[in-house]
């Protein structure tokens, strides 16, 4: 979105000189055969037959709330916000197990997918993915259902999977080197990771705008490991280490974002922000800001969790309200971290803010077990596995930029004895942006809640917080 005259082939000068969406239609009828096949109108999609999607997502706007004091004048809240909500996004929502098309009529698109239009969520849907064995390709079907706030803007949109090693170009949702999905269009994409660890995923088209207004979660790959009793009792590993040595019990995603609620008005206000005077209004963790990030999960849909956390939807499809909170609708994940005292507790971390963010732990040693997807361990001479000498190490601070993961697992400490959990903080040292609550802390921080041994049911989804004993 520049005003720079060099910049004459953007997005809407583009459709301006083309007739809008329908010169990209068109336009698909050039392209190679194979991708045609790919990039298909929803009811060609759905009459192709081939395997079911692991995962369907769909790519929409959306409103989720943010601390309505301190105000921004102008921009925040936002005026044209529907009740309970104050800023305008961009995003994904997850609908596994919906069929795209009407099944009452399948040559129309189905009216609970349709329906989802600005509803989108942030941060994106939490999914996961085993390592690839040779025989469990990872399929993620993406269709792109428009923006309700902005019809002018007839934006594509794409998946592209952050740091995913040797990527076919076909699949890696980069528009320069690929493609996008327009509008009304379907596209799978096929995964097949061979390295386990943290990754973030994001929208590529206008990538500072469609990143920046939410289309960002992360994604992480399950080692093949996974079920070895014999090395961790709970047989889950965050990597292939081969003595058991990145063994947990209980595991939570945390997500960093960031929000400058100006260039959020402006997108809902058919305005163009100027991108160098970014400032960060609000730092989000999981897509909230503190004290929200306590809240509870909204609830989860068992039955189609197995790659994704699921948040359950109601009868028009669109994400349960969470009681008493419907101001967090659209905001499902909580950033809270229960466990039991003498359990190992995995913290994936992944950061796709603008800015540099130092995540601390009070009081509790962090051992970083993975940067960036790869294992903190040497590579063995003559070969390629990373299971030689031993680099993690134990901080209490994690400092990293935008773009960049860790996996960090603790041993969480003896309770004290005391009624209730031991808490602990877990923030961002950046104090310039944990202010967003007037009178007190907010931005990214959370707590980590230990309780005494047995009081906590086993884990069965990430993020999950059992109910306490």
């Amino acid at each position: 979105m520049s005003n720079n005259k060099l910049s004459n082939h953007g997005r809407r000068r583009f459709l301006k000189l083309a007739g809008s969406g329908l010169a990209i239609t068109g336009g698909v009828g050039l392209l190679p055969g194979q991708l045609r096949r790919q990039l298909l109108p929803i009811s060609d999609a759905a009459a192709t037959p081939s395997d079911p999607a692991d995962l369907f997502f769909v790519g929409t706007d959306g409103w989720i709330s943010l601390p309505a004091s301190p105000g921004i004048p102008t921009f925040h809240p936002d005026t044209y916000a529907p009740t309970n909500f104050t800023t305008y996004i961009f995003g994904f929502r997850n609908m596994t197990g919906i069929p795209p098309m009407d099944p009452a009529d399948p040559t129309k698109m189905n009216p609970l997918v349709i329906g989802q239009k600005n509803k989108a969520q942030h941060s994106a849907p939490l999914f996961w993915v085993d390592e690839f064995t040779g025989a469990n390709t990872f399929r993620l079907d993406l269709l792109n259902v428009g923006l309700a706030q902005r019809p002018d803007l007839t934006d594509s949109h794409s998946v592209h999977w952050h740091g995913f090693r040797n990527v076919i170009p076909f699949f890696d949702g980069e528009p320069t080197g690929s493609f996008a999905v327009p509008v009304g269009r379907v596209f799978r994409y096929i995964f097949k990771p061979r390295d386990p660890g943290t990754y973030m995923f994001h929208c590529h088209v206008e990538d500072t705008e469609h990143v920046h207004m939410g289309m960002t979660g992360l994604v992480f790959v399950r080692p093949r490991q996974n079920g070895n009793t014999a090395l961790y009792p709970s047989g889950k590993f965050a990597y292939n280490d081969g003595d058991g040595s990145t063994g947990f019990d209980r595991e939570f995603a945390m997500f960093l974002s960031e929000v400058w609620a100006e260039s959020h008005w402006a997108d809902a206000h058919i305005q163009l922000p100027e991108w160098s005077d970014y400032k960060v209004d609000f730092t989000l963790l999981n897509g909230r800001v503190y004290p929200d990030t306590l809240e509870p999960n909204s609830p989860y849909n068992a039955a189609t969790s197995t790659h994704a956390y699921d948040t359950q939807r109601q009868a028009d499809g669109d994400l349960v309200v969470p009681t008493g909170r419907p101001d967090l609708q659209y905001q499902p994940l909580s950033a809270l971290a229960t466990c039991n005292a003498g359990e190992r507790v995995l913290l994936r971390f992944a950061n796709l803010g603008f800015k540099e963010a130092s995540m601390t732990l009070a009081g509790i040693k962090m051992k970083v077990v993975g940067k960036d997807a790869t294992p903190m361990r040497g590579v063995i001479a003559g070969g390629t596995a990373r299971t030689g000498v031993d680099t993690s190490y134990e901080t209490n601070t994690l400092s990293f930029g935008a773009g960049e993961s860790f996996d960090a697992i603790f041993t969480a400490p003896p309770h004290s004895g005391g009624s209730g959990p031991d808490v602990y903080i877990l923030y961002n040292r950046a104090y310039d942006r944990s202010d967003n609550q007037s009178g007190g802390a907010g931005g990214q921080r959370t707590e980590i809640r230990v309780y005494p041994p047995g009081t906590i049911s086993p884990q069965t989804i990430p993020n999950e917080n059992p109910t306490v004993a």
